[in-house]
């Protein structure tokens, strides 16, 4: 089998060190007796954000898959590349995120995992295996998580994936006002606004915005010039330095608490933070941006090193069997495979998936009648601007992002 080397995926490379009770209801992957015992002798040990590093979900897949230890730990993408680039061997699969495959796969950090290896890789959505013509193939999903041409071996096996865009308080900033990317850099909103701290969603939304307001001419965010970036540190410097941003936000919780308060009434946002801040009676939505969602998917990358392949390839086949997309749809995020719909409750599954009023009682702030703010799955990917990649010019934009948060 020829494994694609990174060059043929990516030109350049440089820089790379820069519900509980929902799972046990649901039917979905249960190891036999004899995968079980081959289990049995394996250990799993991951490390990757919070949205999927749940000990609900690593201590049901330990009872369904018969696996020895299972253990977790939830970080920032830079924090654990960092980490793994020097040399760890504190885990054997890393939950990350498409856009940083390059830096682990030219540095052979992890290998492929063979879809033969994976039960439920039939059911996977389109969306990871089709080219969208709107956009060149590297610069999407299905062409970043491929290590071959025949499509047989995932540098990564994707879990999670979502359309991101901007969370606002609908009693502070109107719909007309909330729907660009250009909103967070709006002077009316000085001082009332939030950024991720992670560089390579930064740039991009500003890139975004300063093409949406005629000051870049921009067609691929996720990949700006060398120009471009210099463009997007200036204009980020400057509203650092007039106090546009509340905050530089890397925290869930910190989100979360920022947009319930009111201290943050526009934010590059996660719609599960939304989602929570609504759960406790406050007014929140999610933007539908004129430009676009910029959109991402996490998966599970086997580290090179790690003893326990056999542990991880169940790991991705369990996220895939359905239930543990139950607790992160329930979130705000979508699920990779077809298998969700078996699972769900089908009322939840036509509000989160397909559009429709929600028919079930008050929940998570979400009241009878109410819609998911931007509509259907296939609403939401057909407004997608862009997916997240890893930039030509990754050092240049660092340096310019270290620049930044020294302003």
């Amino acid at each position: 089998m020829k494994i694609l080397h990174p060059s043929l995926l990516h030109p350049t490379r440089r820089g790379f060190l820069g519900g509980a009770g929902a799972l046990a209801a649901s039917s979905g992957l249960v190891w036999p007796g004899m995968a079980r015992a081959a289990l049995s002798d394996q250990e799993l040990r991951t490390v990757g954000l919070s949205v999927t590093v749940q000990e609900r979900i690593l201590n049901d897949f330990k009872a369904k898959s018969g696996v020895r230890a299972v253990s977790g730990k939830a970080d920032i993408f830079p924090n654990t590349q960092t980490e793994l680039l020097s040399g760890s061997t504190a885990y054997d699969c890393w939950e990350t995120i498409g856009e940083r495959l390059p830096a682990v796969i030219i540095t052979e950090t992890i290998k492929p995992i063979p879809t033969s290896a994976l039960k439920n890789w039939a059911n996977i959505r389109p969306i990871f295996t089709e080219t969208d013509p709107r956009m060149e193939p590297r610069a999407q999903i299905s062409g970043q998580i491929w290590a071959d041409e025949a499509k047989t071996l995932l540098w990564m096996v994707p879990t999670v994936f979502n359309f991101d865009s901007i969370g606002y308080r609908p009693d502070l900033v109107s719909d007309e006002e909330a729907n660009t990317w250009t909103a967070l850099f709006d002077p009316k909103f000085k001082g009332k606004t939030g950024l991720n701290v992670d560089p390579l969603i930064a740039f991009g939304q500003a890139v975004l915005a300063m093409t949406s307001m005629g000051m870049l001419e921009n067609k691929n965010p996720g990949n700006p010039t060398v120009e471009e970036i210099d463009e997007a540190a200036k204009f980020l410097i400057s509203k650092k330095k007039e106090g546009q941003f509340r905050a530089l936000w890397g925290d869930f919780g910190e989100l979360v608490n920022l947009l319930a308060s009111g201290e943050m009434i526009l934010a590059d946002a996660w719609q599960p933070a939304v989602m929570a801040v609504k759960a406790q009676g406050v007014p929140c939505k999610y933007a539908v941006p004129k430009e676009g969602y910029r959109a991402w998917s996490i998966g599970i990358s086997l580290i090179a090193n790690s003893p326990n392949v056999e542990a991880v390839h169940a790991y991705a086949d369990y996220w895939l069997s359905g239930p543990p997309a139950i607790i992160v749809s329930e979130q705000g995020y979508y699920s990779p495979t077809t298998n969700i719909k078996d699972v769900m409750p089908p009322e939840k599954y036509a509000f989160w998936y397909e559009g429709k009023p929600w028919q079930g009682p008050p929940e998570r702030g979400i009241q009878p009648g109410d819609v998911r703010d931007g509509g259907s799955l296939e609403e939401r990917a057909a407004h997608v601007k862009y997916w997240h990649q890893w930039p030509d010019e990754y050092d240049h934009l660092i340096a310019k992002w270290d620049e930044f948060l020294s302003a």
